[in-house]
């Protein structure tokens, strides 16, 4: 996870002036369409789903597409298209290995969109197993280390079950089980915690070290591979180095 956190603040903070505001609620809708699919309509009884709303409320997302969504989950709106839930793999540039997740309603055009794009940045899509090995589903949160200092952070963390904490620069990061994700959620809720992210990620094993020109390549297709309608996130096992870090923030 080396400079994980710092590449997201990097990453916000150039997609606030950028990024593509019907891109993005698209992307929060087909979260929160699987989220009540999967989960139901109420939000006390479907964290997954209060996640998701929060991280549309948080974008602006209005209140009317919300609903929509929410409906389109449940199947109260009869003529939503039915969106599925894919995990593919692949490898990309120098030999790094990629999770990319979807949510798609056509898996065909998705998996060819996502060859084309890998064969496209010098990779191949991968077959299911090929690279998933490398990597472990973990409850994952990240936020300003001036929200709560790290002592505290790390005893309310470990109480509540997780695995790690760590400081990176101005940033805690607390890892954990998938099955502790509500308890420590909860427990930062409760300290007055906003994390800046907050979610299961898929996390490598082992990460990759490589040099600062492969490295910026590898962090190159995956904000190209972000930027596809279909995906929702995108994980790698590279190292970020600090002058990584440096070139991106000065780009």
């Amino acid at each position: 996870m080396s400079g994980h956190s710092k590449w997201s603040t990097i990453k916000r903070k150039k997609g606030a002036a950028d990024a593509k505001r019907g891109q993005i609620f698209t992307r929060l809708s087909r979260e929160i369409v699987i989220a009540a699919r999967t989960g139901g309509g109420d939000l006390n009884s479907n964290f997954r789903l209060r996640l998701a709303i929060d991280k549309a409320r948080a974008e602006n997302m209005p209140k009317d597409n919300i609903d929509r969504a929410i409906k389109r989950g449940t199947g109260e709106d009869k003529d939503a298209a039915a969106f599925e839930e894919m995990i593919l793999e692949g490898y990309g540039p120098h030999g790094s290995a990629l999770m990319v997740e979807c949510v798609t309603d056509n898996r065909n055009r998705t998996v060819a969109d996502l060859r084309h794009a890998f064969s496209r940045n010098g990779g191949n899509l991968a077959e299911p197993g090929a690279v998933g090995w490398q990597f472990e589903q973990k409850a994952y949160f990240s936020f300003p280390a001036s929200t709560l200092s790290f002592d505290s952070s790390f005893e309310l963390a470990i109480e509540a079950g997780a695995d790690d904490v760590l400081e990176d620069g101005d940033n805690i990061e607390i890892v954990g089980p998938v099955d502790v994700f509500k308890t420590l959620s909860d427990a930062l809720g409760a300290a007055g915690v906003k994390p800046d992210e907050a979610g299961l990620r898929m996390i490598p094993k082992q990460e990759m070290d490589l040099s600062a020109d492969q490295i910026l390549q590898v962090l190159r297709v995956v904000d190209s591979i972000e930027e596809m309608d279909d995906v929702q996130n995108v994980y790698h096992n590279v190292s970020i180095t600090d002058e990584v870090l440096t070139a991106l923030e000065s780009e």
